[in-house]
């Protein structure tokens, strides 16, 4: 996350979503050891990876690299990664058929039992999805959202809101609500982790809103 933070403050604001993706690659890419990129490559898991969304205020673009979200005004969009649903699903199912469902905050063993998949999926990192991570990224897999040249309000996320709203506030709320009742989430929102105990959330969460 830093490494792209650094990236984008001093990339150039001209650049187009392919030239960002080629230019972020060359910077997490440059702080791997040339010994390693054979394994790396067999084992994107032990990758530096992350997911951005990029706003591009010149090409009046959204890029979602990886599993973000945003908001256009009252449109939803996403970039989820393939299985990732399915594989909650799974998670969902294993403790819904658990006489105790309560282990599962001291240990998730569902979670466990769906890691091999996880890490399956992952060997299609970016060949069938797109994340940052020092390697090329498949222009296919990135979403692009163009926007017209009328007024828009815009909300850049995270996939730690299951609920994004037009406010900080309200998603923040959503968020709330989800941990109080099903911190597990296996219900109408599923996850392939659950709220650990003491946490307020059960991934990362950034959310920035804006108007163009």
């Amino acid at each position: 996350m830093k490494l792209i933070a650094k990236y984008i403050k001093k990339a150039p604001g001209n650049l187009s979503c392919q030239q960002f993706c080629v230019g972020v690659t060359k910077e997490i890419r440059k702080h791997y050891r040339k010994k390693d990129l054979a394994r790396l490559t067999e084992h994107p898991e032990e990758r530096l990876t992350a997911s951005v969304a990029v706003y591009s205020r010149l090409n009046r673009e959204i890029w979602l690299i990886g599993d973000c979200q945003c908001l256009v005004g009252s449109d939803y969009f996403d970039n989820p990664k393939p299985n990732e649903e399915e594989l909650a699903e799974q998670r969902a199912a294993i403790i819904k058929a658990s006489a105790d469902q309560t282990t599962f905050f001291e240990h998730d063993t569902a979670r466990d039992a769906i890691i091999p998949h996880m890490l399956e999926t992952m060997k299609g990192q970016n060949i069938t999805y797109a994340v940052v991570d020092g390697f090329h990224i498949p222009q296919e897999h990135v979403r692009v959202i163009t926007l017209d040249f009328q007024p828009w309000e815009v909300v850049l996320a995270t996939d730690g809101y299951p609920f994004l709203c037009q406010t900080l506030e309200e998603s923040e709320q959503k968020l709330a609500w989800q941990r109080e009742h099903d911190p597990l989430n296996i219900g109408a929102f599923k996850a392939t982790k659950a709220f650990l105990p003491g946490n307020n959330s059960f991934d990362d969460r950034s959310y920035i809103r804006f108007k163009v």
